[in-house]
């Protein structure tokens, strides 16, 4: 039993060797890991001096990533490097013909890393190293979001103006067609009474059916639903009366079922949905950043169709060109005709700026974007640090941390969120009653039929008047006459 017990330790204490063995193994080549990535980081212990638009020490208004300060923080701890920040005032890439530009920094060895959203072109990246892409985007129109407005031609939307001038054409042709039908048929009628009065024989019960403005009844009573007697027993006059109520129904209930869904649009219609309302209105001004991406593709002098119209709109207002980009948002404002066209993400936070300052939603993005972009880094031309800096950013794209970021810092307000498109939803859980604006259509309808029937009622009262003092001073000269008449006899009677 001893023995059992002794080879039993042994064998525990062979056991526990072999796993101190492995462990110790195991540090050792994490060890080996951990120097050999220390050696192959060329960031390790390096000092480097950045360029980030959005620091607190630059002017404010420039534009840049809102994410670039905390990407840049990751990966400080990740790469094991310091840095700091170089104040800049500059706020576009390519310096101009006298002045200087982001990249002049980068040319100068001023900077070893420009943290700005960087669209990668051939020409660019001959001039500056890029990393690889880090942020996806398209870009977008920011439009003021207009006053509600009265509905006042929703009971004209459902149809087009052509089916409303054809409506009104063959109600016209219609009335004509039945009149002469019945004209006709009476005096037809009337000459075979004529023929067989004589016989003792009667006229046809239709004589007289066929009273002026019958017919008109006839035709507007059935597009108002209200129906009406058939003026005429004969066949060719019903045909087309029943070829009239078959197309009258068709249109009704056209008419009906589509103008619930004009009456219940919203009255606060978009200045636009999409580029080509932009390029179809010549009273919109587009606005873009100057030297920008837009700016530079709606410039070139070759550029034609949708461009060229893109290029008349920014050209036909001074102040189109925005140096900085808040200086466009500013002249976005609700009433105005004025459209911003920039990267979708900066929108988003021009938005949620304005309602901060507000507590109003006077900020709203076109139903339709643009053209799709990716953005990159920037380094100087042959920098050690690209590769890594890639590195780094395609693991916060691994990690998802680059769309969680975009969450946090940009966190919608609740009353903007139908304003934007940008994956946002929210549940409706009533749907709004119907307000005095989305019914203004009707009740003018009403307005107007009231006036015409007052107009006709004093119509009316006057003939009347007229016709009453008429027969009054008739009935006044027969009594007249009369009496002359009377008198006369007696005085020649005496």
């Amino acid at each position: 039993m001893c023995q059992n017990f002794l080879e039993y330790q042994t064998y525990t204490f062979s056991v526990m060797s072999c796993l101190a063995v492995l462990f110790l193994a195991l540090m050792i080549w994490f060890n080996a890991l951990n120097t050999l990535a220390l050696t192959l980081n060329p960031l390790n212990g390096k000092h480097l001096r950045t360029i980030w638009p959005r620091w607190s020490g630059n002017p404010k208004g420039l534009s840049g990533p809102l994410k670039g300060g905390v990407v840049l923080e990751y990966l400080a701890a990740r790469f094991n490097f310091t840095y700091e920040m170089v104040r800049v005032a500059e706020n576009r890439l390519e310096p101009p013909e006298k002045g200087k530009g982001l990249f002049s920094y980068l040319w100068d060895e001023q900077c070893d890393l420009l943290l700005q959203d960087v669209q990668p072109t051939f020409r660019r990246l001959q001039v500056v190293d890029m990393t690889l892409p880090w942020n996806y985007d398209y870009f977008s129109f920011l439009i003021p979001v207009h006053d509600e407005a009265a509905n006042i031609d929703a009971v004209i939307k459902p149809f087009q103006w052509p089916v409303w001038i054809g409506l009104g054409i063959s109600s016209v042709i219609v009335i004509v067609i039945l009149f002469l039908i019945q004209r006709h048929l009476d005096d037809r009628d009337g000459l075979e009474r004529d023929s067989t009065s004589n016989n003792g024989k009667n006229a046809d019960s239709t004589r007289g059916h066929g009273q002026p403005g019958s017919q008109y009844l006839y035709v507007l009573g059935n597009l108002l639903s209200q129906s009406g007697p058939c003026t005429s027993r004969r066949l060719s006059f019903r045909l087309v009366a029943g070829v009239w109520t078959l197309a009258a129904f068709i249109f009704v209930q056209g008419y009906n079922s589509t103008l619930f869904t004009y009456v219940v649009a919203p009255v606060n219609q978009p200045l636009i949905n999409s580029v080509y309302d932009i390029a179809e209105s010549s009273d919109i001004v587009l606005l873009v950043k100057k030297a920008g991406t837009i700016d530079t593709l709606i410039s070139n002098s070759n550029a034609t169709g949708l461009y060229s119209k893109l290029r008349d709109r920014v050209n036909s207002f001074p102040h189109s060109r925005c140096t900085l980009v808040a200086d466009c948002i500013r002249l976005v404002n609700p009433g105005s005709r004025k459209v911003f066209i920039d990267a979708n993400i900066y929108h988003l936070d021009a938005i949620i700026e304005d309602f901060q300052s507000t507590k109003k939603c006077n900020l709203q993005l076109a139903r339709d974007g643009f053209i799709s972009i990716i953005t990159t880094f920037a380094l100087p031309k042959g920098s050690p640090f690209t590769k890594t800096i890639s590195q780094g950013l395609l693991e916060l794209h691994q990690t998802g941390l680059i769309d969680y970021w975009d969450i946090w810092f940009r966190p919608m307000p609740g009353q903007c969120i139908e304003n934007i498109k940008s994956g946002y939803s929210m549940p409706k859980n009533k749907h709004p009653p119907l307000s005095l604006k989305n019914l203004t259509g009707a009740f003018l309808v009403l307005l107007i039929g009231l006036c015409l029937s007052f107009l006709a009622f004093l119509g009316e009262k006057v003939f009347f008047m007229t016709e009453r003092r008429h027969q009054h001073r008739s009935r006044r000269l027969q009594k007249i006459t009369a009496h002359v008449t009377e008198s006369s006899r007696k005085t020649a009677q005496e």
